[in-house]
């Protein structure tokens, strides 16, 4: 997945922008008119924007649908991760210039004028191909539904977790019989597992990465643990705020302590850190074929349920279709039937790290036999995410409006009941704005599921 983009652009300023740099942008991704590969007779141009060790599980299974399917020519191209990727793939949509398959993390898929600049997903043709909605947790599979129709058809779950070292929680006795780290459910447990941690820990090191001035990461956090306190966002309507801000509070006073108590280094490289033999580090799912490919000794588990309720920051990738004019046709039913087989076919794709969003996958022998997946999976069934409103989802206007701000309470810049009422007050001023794709507020966008 990589790390985060840190600088918002709004995607779309005028219809003149978009027609600039759609005429400037596309040339090299594929327009159609290059020869089809040899022996095939359809094609699907599929953007995504996978890079690292998901860039090579992903074409290690198109590569596989390749063999099996040559009557199918996949062109695959791969655009930068966060606002780039989103910025073209909205002109491209917008142009006439679109792919026949695209992914999107799926809250972003609200925002992403759906009926304009997506295309709904034909149930019957990807039931056809295996996959239906009785294959998915309900919750997910809802998120993807727009105004009554699927815009967004999941692949993954991807995760925030908390990743520990069993070699130093064994000389601190906080493993379990079952070698996994012993249960927390409270703050006041939380602190005392990272005080006996820190007892036996390497001098030197920190005693958990928060990612305390990654304004990405912070704001994962603080969805994570707000929804654990059962803290809301907007009434059903999207027209009023409820965002509670005294559980705003206790979730950036719990941030803070870390740093006030000294477990953590603000500014350490946490990854490095963690690999060095520090405790804990929370981070996303795909840092675990890094940890791994290090021969290290650890686990992780759902970030700790320390007030009461588990619930744990979780995004999407999903499979879209990006609008064409007069979609249809062998090439739309193409990219149904390559999206099916990623889909049912992630056993590849959960070696990066990330929960298969199609659960007869979870019930294999081979998943179950995945370390420390397997410990983790449960995930799926208590995820955190964000409100389903235009200006949410990954490197979107919420994060990146709301994301410095608790980091400016982590970091002591700021008072975290004076960051609360902020962070409201921002939630209102969101709430009442437009979506720059199609000019309408959250309360006119139609995204009831």
């Amino acid at each position: 997945m990589g790390r985060p983009d840190l600088n918002r652009r709004h995607l779309l300023a005028t219809a003149g922008g978009l027609a600039v740099a759609g005429s400037l942008a596309f040339a090299a991704l594929g327009t159609g008119a290059d020869a089809l590969a040899s022996g095939a007779d359809t094609r699907v141009r599929y953007w995504n924007l996978f890079s690292g060790g998901d860039g090579a599980n992903m074409i290690a299974m198109l590569d596989a649908f390749r063999a099996e399917h040559p009557g199918i020519d996949v062109k695959d191209s791969t655009l930068q991760w966060g606002n780039p990727f989103y910025t073209k793939l909205a002109m491209a949509a917008a142009g006439n210039h679109a792919p026949e398959l695209g992914v999107m993390h799926m809250g972003r898929v609200a925002g992403f004028s759906p009926g304009r600049l997506l295309d709904p997903w034909d149930e019957d043709l990807l039931a056809k191909y295996g996959v239906r909605k009785a294959d998915y947790n309900p919750a997910l599979w809802n998120r993807g539904v727009i105004d009554g129709k699927l815009y967004a058809l999941p692949l993954d779950v991807h995760v925030q977790l908390c990743f520990y070292r069993k070699d130093v929680l064994k000389k601190a006795d906080l493993l379990g019989d079952d070698g996994r780290m012993i249960q927390v459910t409270s703050t006041d447990e939380w602190f005392d597992v990272l005080k006996k941690a820190k007892a036996v820990q390497k001098k030197g090191l920190q005693t958990i990465g928060l990612w305390t001035n990654d304004q990405n990461f912070q704001w994962w956090f603080f969805v994570a643990f707000y929804t654990q306190l059962g803290g809301t966002w907007f009434d059903d309507g999207n027209t009023q705020v409820l965002f509670d801000a005294d559980k705003a509070t206790q979730v950036l006073e719990f941030f803070r302590r870390h740093v006030t108590d000294g477990y953590v280094i603000p500014g350490a490289p946490t990854g490095e850190q963690f690999i060095n033999g520090a405790p804990f580090t929370w981070e996303g799912d795909w840092s675990v074929p890094v940890f791994s490919g290090a021969k290290l000794d650890y686990g992780a588990t759902p970030l700790p349920p320390v007030f009461g309720k588990q619930a744990t920051h979780a995004e999407s990738h999903s499979f879209v279709l990006p609008h064409q004019a007069g979609r249809g046709g062998a090439t739309n039913e193409a990219a149904h039937e390559l999206a099916a087989y990623v889909v049912t076919h992630a056993l590849q794709w959960a070696a990066g790290g990330h929960i298969p969003a199609y659960t007869p996958t979870l019930s294999t022998a081979a998943y179950k036999k995945l370390t420390p997946q397997n410990e983790y999976v449960s995930a799926m069934n208590h995820q955190a995410t964000e409100p389903k409103v235009w200006f949410a989802g990954s490197t979107g206007v919420l994060a990146q409006d709301l994301g410095p701000l608790v980091v400016s309470s982590t970091m002591g810049s700021a008072k975290p009941a004076a960051v609360a009422r902020t962070m409201k007050n921002h939630l209102t001023r969101l709430l009442a704005s437009k979506n720059p794709m199609d000019g309408r507020t959250a309360a006119q966008g139609g995204a009831a599921a």
